[in-house]
């Protein structure tokens, strides 16, 4: 019975520290740009193409190609810490980058940089930035 009891207050012990903190933040950022969406979404984007990313939140990553085109991924669970670092790393065996891909958040710098988590992309949607 006391070994029953002990599992179940691990238990709840866990899922609460995946309770949102009160006050606290939801990982979207305020100053997160307007963006208009030009087209339909894709799967993917050729990463040779990939001219610029920009992490916007913990949740919003804004990706260049070419000159003018952007692509606004928003993912479709919150990737902590994502939005502090504005780092991350993929890897993958296509010349493609895609909504099913993985992305790992980098702290560089300091002694304790290095992976901080992984999270799963989403879709890539054409999109205009508003100025």
């Amino acid at each position: 019975m006391t070994r029953n009891v002990l599992m179940l207050a691990t238990a709840l012990g866990m899922l609460a520290g995946c309770a949102p903190v009160p006050g606290g933040s939801d990982g979207h950022g305020k100053n997160v740009p307007i963006v208009r969406a030009t087209g339909a979404p894709r799967n993917c984007i050729s990463i040779v193409g990939i001219s610029e990313s920009r992490v916007q939140d913990d949740w919003t990553i804004d990706f260049r190609t070419g000159v003018r085109d952007w692509y606004r991924v928003t993912l479709p669970q919150r990737c902590y810490s994502l939005g502090t670092y504005r780092a991350f790393k993929y890897e993958t065996s296509l010349s493609q980058l895609c909504n099913t891909d993985i992305i790992t958040v980098m702290e560089f710098g300091g002694p304790g940089g290095g992976p901080r988590g992984s999270c799963g992309m989403g879709m890539f949607q054409p999109v205009e930035i508003a100025k």
